[in-house]
């Protein structure tokens, strides 16, 4: 419970975090028009979303073609609204005028959105010229972005590789676990046939955060060694309905499971 409170504490913090991110210190900016620009800025991103918004994004670009969060900002409805063609050409201009500052997200969200999982590699993988210790994580806080890039390596069917990536992770001092490591990783050693590990991994995310994906891993390992799995299948099914799953308002976890997938276990 009290890990279960750190992660809560963790996510509160994030969405502060998140809801001041956009702001930018106008006074550091060189240039009346781009300063003009960085407050129109700075006005437009509190209202996201709304056409105010956009029409705001629009005129500091005007103002100040140079500043790459304007169209980092201006790209994000039309990534949560699925239209990625036009996210893409806002987003890849906000990374050629400062990859330092976009790449990792972008990266991120050719992950998450996008399913490009090469795109995401590389796009990790020229980021951590600017940030060789520490890449950061994603900006939901779900997952940091190494293990967003062993997902990513998982997906294009390099579990191997990917297992190694956040084991090395998870043996990193300091480094603080995110809410679906062990997760994550016990799926990638589950789907090399290597049960031991997995298992050992499903009962360390349920030490520090269960949920019903885990708890169905873990009746699959009881299936598959012939041994009662039933309780936790039933046990799976219920933490489903309690609602106790993997969310995300956007889209949907990497190796989300539903409960059509439970039920026919």
């Amino acid at each position: 419970m009290e890990k279960f409170q750190r992660y809560y504490l963790s996510f509160l913090l994030l969405i502060v975090y998140t809801n001041t991110i956009a702001q930018v210190n106008c006074n550091a900016i060189e240039g009346e028009d781009c300063k003009k620009a960085c407050e129109l800025y700075n006005q437009a991103s509190d209202l996201q979303g709304f056409r105010e918004s956009q029409e705001g994004f629009d005129r500091a670009i005007e103002l100040c073609p140079d500043f790459s969060n304007a169209y980092m900002e201006k790209a994000v409805p039309y990534l949560k609204n699925g239209d990625f063609a036009t996210w893409k050409i806002l987003i890849d201009k906000a990374v050629t005028l400062n990859p330092k500052m976009h790449l990792g997200y972008r990266g991120w969200c050719k992950f998450q959105f996008l399913g490009d999982y090469k795109g995401a590699i590389q796009d990790l993988e020229k980021f951590r010229k600017y940030y060789p210790e520490d890449l950061g994580r994603s900006l939901n806080g779900d997952y940091h972005l190494d293990v967003v890039k062993a997902m990513s390596y998982s997906a294009l069917g390099q579990k191997e590789k990917a297992a190694g990536i956040i084991e090395r992770l998870l043996a990193t001092k300091g480094y603080v676990k995110g809410m679906f490591d062990h997760y994550q990783l016990g799926v990638t050693y589950f789907e090399q046939g290597k049960y031991d590990k997995a298992l050992e991994n499903f009962e360390k995310q349920s030490k520090e955060y269960d949920f019903a994906e885990n708890i169905y891993f873990k009746s699959k390992v009881s299936k598959i060694r012939n041994k009662d799995y039933l309780d936790l299948k039933m046990l799976a099914l219920q933490t489903y309905d309690d609602g106790k799953t993997m969310k995300d308002v956007y889209t949907h976890h990497f190796n989300k499971v539903y409960r059509q997938q439970i039920e026919e276990l």
